[in-house]
């Protein structure tokens, strides 16, 4: 599999597209701004010769879904997400009003998806994880055979998931790394929705945040 990563809109937010083995390709959290970050996620796509079949989104917080719309209209593709998003895509406008940042809306999933669900796609699988704490309906992608997941605002590179706005819950946090991301493997890659690439075994030892055994914020 190749994964490309851009990074788009004033959250410096990480853009992801999966691609498999004869091009056909999953868009993970879109955040372009404009037109003009726009053109360089789809230039790539058309430059590439690849074929979009989705939109998978982690959680739906503004930064993550602010190319939602523009990847739907572009590929007439089906946007996923877990249910219990729908609330935090309602409150985008709010949200970019309070940032002052421009947002062209968000549509509703044409799907949701949850935890043990397979998304089979062109040579590859990644498996659901729900994870929530920074989100009520927040996400993981697994792929076991080449070691990553993308793992959004749940868990960064000796970081952690903002849990101070609506919907967020400490608690769930915690468990969700806990129980959920450090029970994969240690030398699974960590993509996360900010910032640098980590790996979980890398956070076990050295996340001042949340331990493997104990909790500290």
């Amino acid at each position: 599999m190749n994964i490309q990563i851009f990074t788009f809109n004033a959250f410096q937010e990480n853009t992801y597209l999966l691609i498999g083995q004869t091009g056909h390709c999953i868009i993970i959290d879109p955040g372009m701004t404009d037109p003009e970050e726009d053109q360089v996620l789809f230039s790539y796509i058309q430059s590439n010769q690849l074929k979009p079949s989705m939109v998978l989104n982690t959680h739906c917080h503004i930064d993550h879904i602010m190319g939602v719309q523009a990847c739907l209209d572009q590929y007439h593709i089906p946007f996923l997400a877990h249910e219990k998003e729908l609330a935090v895509i309602d409150r985008g406008g709010s949200s970019a009003l309070n940032w002052n940042i421009p947002f062209r809306g968000c549509p509703y999933p044409d799907r949701h998806i949850d935890e043990g669900e397979i998304i089979d796609l062109d040579g590859f699988r990644l498996e659901v994880l729900f994870v929530p704490g920074h989100c009520p309906g927040h996400l993981a992608f697994v792929n076991r055979s080449s070691k990553f997941v993308v793992g959004g605002d749940v868990l960064f590179k000796g970081s952690v998931g903002r849990v101070d706005l609506p919907g967020c819950n400490k608690q769930d946090l915690i468990d969700s790394v806990q129980q959920k991301m450090y029970a994969l493997p240690d030398d699974f890659a960590v993509l996360p929705g900010h910032g640098e690439m980590t790996t979980i075994g890398a956070e076990k030892k050295t996340n001042h945040f949340i331990r493997s055994t104990d909790v500290s914020f």
